[in-house]
C-alpha cells in the first residue's frame, strides 16, 4: 500500500484535512535500528519526505500547508531516520517527533523552529495515531500508490539475515529463506543457486551492481562466493518474470546482493552512546565483529566492519575470515572428503556524499588457498582476486541517475589436495571482468516513471593446463583450452511503469543485448594422433579435435532480445493479484562454446555440474530464449501485519536450451564407465508453484509472540528433445519454522522435508536419492551492543542425500562405491557479534 493513501486517510483522521504524505508502518526497533541509503534530490521539501516515507516504510503524518514553498538540499548516503530528518528539514522552521505505538513509528511534523530531534526536542502534542487504523486504512486503499516492484520478489535483509550470518560459511545460505531457491552443492563457500529450476549462469547475480563471471571450468569460484555472509546488508531475488531492468543476459531472474553501506556524521546531531561513539567534533566511528564456531566441520572464523565518518566522507573497511575441516555425515556417519575450506575477503570503500549526490570508491581482495570438491574430479588449490569499482548516485529534479565503472582480474588454480592424492594435473586460469553501467529514472508524470540504461560487460579468459615432465599424456606441450577467450557484451533497456487507476498497474521492458564471442586457437598436450611409443600408438582424439576447431572460425556475435510485461490489481487493502510474461535470452558461456577436448581425461576436467561426466564445447550454440508466464496471488494483513500469503504458479518454455547429449565415453582406473557429453541446444519446459506464507499465532506482554512461517515449492523439468528429466531439479520440498520473540531473545524450531527425487537426468546418469525430514534448533540473545546466537542443525543426526548433491567422487576414487554425497550431521554452532 502506498504513500498517497493512507496520506488521504491518516491526516483526515489527524488534522481533519486534505494530507501531504503519508506510508504504511513498520516494526518499531527495525525501523529505530536501521541504516539505509538515500538518494533524495535537492528541490521540494513535499517531494523529498514523500521519498523518504517511500524508502522506510515509516508512517508521515502533516499538514500540506505546512512544505508549502520550502525547498531541501536534498540527502544522499546512508543515514539512520533521525539523521536523515534533521539533514532534509535543516533550515525549514519544521520539526518533527517520533510516535511509537509498540508496533510502529509515525513521524508528525509541525511548525516550530526550536524543535530538532527527539534527543532534545520540544514535545509536539501527542497524536493518536494507531486510532482508527483500521478505517483509516481500508480508505487508503482506494488511493494506493507508490513504486512498483514484483510482489513475487524476495528481500532479505535485518533480523533475517542476522538469524543465519553465525551458521554461513557460504553467502549462497543467506537465500535458504527465498522462495524458489535451491543450491547446488560444492565447496564450502561456493554453492551454486537455482531460480526454480534453473541455475549457475542462467541466473544474473550482481554483487553491488557489478557482474562476475566464474573463472573455472568448474566454476569453482561463482559470484557469492566474493562476498563474506558478514558483509551483506541486503539480498533481492527476482524469479522467473524479471523487470529488464533488474539484467539481460539471463532466463531464471536476479539475485541482487548489496553490501553493508558507508555511513556519515551528522555533526548536528548528538551520537547514541554505545553505538556510534563520536571520537572528534563531526568525526564518528562505528563498527562490529563477529566470530562463530561449528562443530561438525570444526569450522571457525571472524570478521568485522569499521566505518569512520564525517558529514561529507566515509571510510568503511569489511572483512572476513573463515575455516572449515571435512564434515561429518548423519547417523554418527565417517568425514565427507574433500569438504574442507579456507576463504578470506576484504574490501575497502571510500565514500562522498553532498546535496543529493553519493561517489564511492571500492577495492576488494580475496584470498582462498584451498577449497575441497566432493562432487568434482578437481579442488581449487588457490584463488586470488583483485577489484576495483566505482559508483556514484545522483538525485535530480528530474529523477535519478546511477553509474558505475569495475574490473577484476582472478588468478585460479586447480589440482588434487591430500583426500584425491597420489595424482598430479596443474590447471590454471586467468580472468578479467570489466565494464560499466549506466541508469536513470525519469518520473514523466505522477503516473508514469521511465527507466534507461546502457550496460557494457567484458570478460577476458585464458584456461591451461601446464605439462608435467615425465608424462606420456600429460606433455610435453600446454594444453590450451581457451586460449585469449573473449565475451564481451552490450545491453541497452527501456521500461515504462504507468498507475493507470488506484486498482491497475502495469509494467512494460524492451532490452537488447548483443554478445561477441571469439577465442584464440586450442592445442592438446601433444599434438600428434596416435602417439608414438614405440611398436604401437597411444590414442590422442584431443589433438584431432584441436585440429578440426582451430580450422573453423571462432567469432560468434548473437543479437538478444528481452521484452517483459507486468500487470497488477490490487481488489482491495487485503489482496493483489500480479499477471506477468517474459521472453528472456542467454548466450552460451566460453566453455560451453569452446571447450574443445573430446577425450576422457580433458572432457572430464570440464563441468560444473557434480557428476563427473566429460563435457565437450560446441560452436554452433544458439542463445537460450525462455518464454515465462507466472502469476501471484497474495493476500495480508493491512492493519497489523500480523498475516500474509503468497502463490505463484508459473510455466517456461525454452528455445534452444542448452543441455548436453552424448557423443561417447571413457573407463576410469577403477573400471566404471562414464558418458561423454556434449552441449546441444534442446526444447525444454519447466513448470511449478511457489507457495509462502507468514501468520501471528500468539502474542502477550509476559510470554512474547509465536509466528509460523513456511515455503512450499515443486518444479518439474523436462526436456522436450528427449523425454527425461532436465538435470539437477528439485523435487517437492518444503520448509516450515515457529519462531518465538520476547524482548531482547528470538527463537526457532525449524523444520525441513525433502520428497525423494525420481525423475532424474538419465543422459548423465544422474543419481535418484530418498526423501528426509531435518530439524534445526537456534536462539539468539541481543543485549546493549551484544548479540549472542546458538544452534543445532540436523538435530536428529538423520544420514540423508541432497537431490543436489552431486555424485560422491572422491569416495568413489577411495573405496569404488558409486552413490550421491551424503549431507552434513548433527552441528553445533555458537556466534557472538559486539557492535561499537
Amino acid at each position: 500500500m502506498g504513500a498517497t493513501a493512507i496520506a488521504t486517510a491518516l491526516s483526515a483522521l489527524v488534522f481533519g484535512q486534505e494530507p501531504a504524505i503519508a506510508h504504511v508502518a513498520m516494526p518499531e526497533a527495525e525501523l529505530a535500528a536501521a541504516v539505509r541509503s538515500y538518494e533524495i534530490p535537492a528541490g521540494s521539501v513535499a517531494a523529498a519526505l514523500n521519498r523518504l516515507a517511500d524508502a522506510t516504510g515509516a508512517q508521515l503524518v502533516y499538514k500540506s500547508r505546512l512544505t508549502r514553498d520550502l525547498t531541501t538540499r536534498g540527502l544522499s548516503g546512508a543515514f539512520t531516520l533521525e539523521d536523515a530528518l534533521d539533514r532534509l528539514l535543516a533550515g525549514t522552521g519544521i520539526g518533527y517527533r517520533l510516535t511509537r505505538d509498540g508496533r510502529s513509528v509515525a513521524i508528525v511534523l509541525a511548525q516550530n523552529e526550536t524543535t530538532r530531534n527527539d534527543a532534545g526536542a520540544v514535545a509536539l502534542p501527542p497524536i493518536d495515531v494507531a486510532g482508527e487504523r483500521e478505517r483509516a486504512l481500508r480508505a487508503a486503499a482506494r488511493r494506493a500508490d507508490g513504486p512498483f516492484t514484483p510482489i513475487g520478489a524476495t528481500e532479505i535483509s535485518g533480523e533475517a539475515l542476522d538469524a543465519r550470518r553465525a551458521n554461513a560459511s557460504d553467502t549462497a545460505q543467506l537465500l535458504y529463506s527465498a522462495p524458489g531457491v535451491d543450491l547446488y552443492e560444492a565447496g564450502g563457500v561456493s554453492r551454486l543457486p537455482t531460480l526454480r529450476g534453473l541455475a549457475d549462469d542462467r541466473i544474473k547475480i550482481l554483487l553491488g551492481g557489478v557482474e562476475i563471471t566464474s573463472a573455472c571450468a568448474n566454476h569453482m569460484n561463482p559470484p557469492l562466493s566474493y562476498i563474506d555472509p558478514n558483509n551483506v546488508g541486503k539480498i533481492e531475488v527476482l524469479s522467473g518474470v524479471t523487470p529488464v531492468s533488474k539484467g539481460g543476459d539471463s532466463i531464471a531472474g536476479t539475485i541482487s546482493v548489496e553490501p553493508k553501506p558507508p555511513i556519515f556524521a551528522n555533526p548536528r546531531v548528538a551520537s547514541t552512546p554505545g553505538l556510534v561513539p563520536s571520537i572528534a567534533p563531526g568525526v564518528l566511528a562505528s563498527g562490529s565483529i563477529s566470530g562463530f564456531f561449528r562443530s561438525s566441520n570444526s569450522s571457525f572464523g571472524v570478521s568485522g566492519t569499521a566505518n569512520v565518518a564525517t558529514e561529507h566522507f566515509s571510510l568503511l573497511y569489511n572483512g572476513g575470515y573463515t575455516r572449515g575441516s571435512d564434515y561429518h555425515a548423519g547417523d554418527n556417519g565417517p568425514k565427507v572428503l574433500s569438504t574442507g575450506f579456507i576463504s578470506e575477503n576484504h574490501s575497502a570503500t571510500l565514500a562522498y556524499q553532498n546535496d543529493g549526490h553519493l561517489f564511492t570508491l571500492k577495492g576488494g581482495y580475496q584470498n582462498i588457498p584451498y577449497q575441497g570438491f566432493v562432487n568434482q574430479r578437481m579442488d581449487m588449490t588457490a584463488n586470488r582476486a583483485y577489484s576495483v569499482d566505482a559508483g556514484y548516485k545522483g538525485a535530480f529534479e528530474w529523477g535519478r541517475l546511477e553509474a558505475r565503472a569495475f574490473w577484476q582480474h582472478t588468478a585460479h588454480e586447480m589440482g588434487f589436495l591430500y583426500d584425491k592424492q597420489p595424482a598430479n594435473m596443474p590447471m590454471n586460469t586467468s580472468g578479467t571482468d570489466y565494464g560499466y553501467s549506466l541508469k536513470a529514472e525519469i518520473p514523466l508524470d505522477p503516473s508514469n516513471l521511465l527507466r534507461v540504461g546502457n550496460e557494457f560487460h567484458g570478460n577476458h579468459l585464458n584456461d591451461w593446463w601446464p605439462p608435467i615432465v615425465g608424462s606420456m599424456m600429460m606433455g610435453p606441450g600446454t594444453y590450451w583450452n581457451i586460449n585469449g577467450g573473449q565475451r564481451d557484451r552490450i545491453g541497452t533497456f527501456a521500461e515504462w511503469e504507468a498507475k493507470w487507476s488506484p486498482q491497475w498497474t502495469t509494467s512494460l521492458g524492451v532490452r537488447n543485448d548483443i554478445v561477441w564471442m571469439s577465442t584464440g586457437d586450442a592445442s592438446a598436450y601433444d599434438p600428434r594422433n596416435p602417439i608414438p611409443m614405440g611398436m604401437m600408438g597411444m590414442a590422442n582424439p584431443d589433438a584431432t579435435a584441436a585440429r578440426f576447431f582451430n580450422a573453423r572460425s571462432h567469432a560468434r556475435t548473437d543479437v538478444n532480445f528481452d521484452m517483459t510485461a507486468l500487470v497488477r490489481y490490487q481488489a482491495d487493502e487485503t489482496s493483489t493479484y500480479e499477471l506477468g510474461y517474459s521472453r528472456k535470452t542467454r548466450s552460451p558461456n566460453l566453455y560451453e562454446r569452446y571447450a574443445f577436448g573430446v577425450g576422457g581425461m580433458a572432457s572430464s576436467m570440464i563441468g560444473w555440474f557434480g557428476d563427473a561426466n566429460g563435457y565437450v564445447g560446441n560452436l554452433d550454440l544458439k542463445p537460450e530464449v525462455a518464454h515465462t508466464v507466472s502469476f501471484t496471488a497474495a493476500w495480508r494483513d493491512p492493519v497489523a501485519h500480523d498475516w500474509e500469503v503468497k502463490a505463484t504458479p508459473y510455466f517456461s518454455y525454452v528455445e534452444n536450451f542448452i543441455d548436453a547429449d552424448r557423443i561417447g565415453g571413457f573407463t576410469d582406473k577403477n573400471g566404471r564407465w562414464f558418458p561423454i557429453l556434449q552441449f546441444r541446444n534442446h526444447k525444454a519446459e519447466l513448470y511449478g508453484f511457489d507457495l509462502s506464507g507468514r501468520g501471528k499465532l500468539y502474542e502477550a506482554p509476559d510470554v512474547g509472540s509465536f509466528t509460523l512461517s513456511g515455503v512450499i515449492g515443486y518444479v518439474y523439468g523436462e526436456n522436450l528433445d528427449r523425454g527425461d528429466g532436465l538435470y539437477h531439479i528439485m523435487p517437492l520440498n518444503a520448509r516450515f519454522a515457529l519462531e518465538h520473540k520476547l524482548g531482547g531473545w528470538s527463537s526457532a524450531v525449524e523444520l525441513q522435508l525433502v520428497d525423494s527425487k525420481t525423475h532424474v537426468s538419465t543422459a548423465r546418469n544422474e543419481l535418484k536419492t530418498p526423501s528426509y525430514g531435518l530439524v534445526n534448533l537456534r536462539t539468539a540473545y541481543e543485549w546493549d551492543a551484544f548479540r549472542i546466537d546458538l544452534g543445532i542443525t540436523n538435530v536428529a543426526d538423520v544420514r540423508y542425500y541432497s537431490p543436489l548433491g552431486g555424485f560422491d567422487y572422491t569416495n568413489y576414487k577411495k573405496t569404488s562405491v558409486f552413490g550421491a554425497v551424503p549431507g552434513q550431521g548433527r552441528s553445533y554452532y555458537a556466534g557472538l557479534t559486539m557492535k561499537f
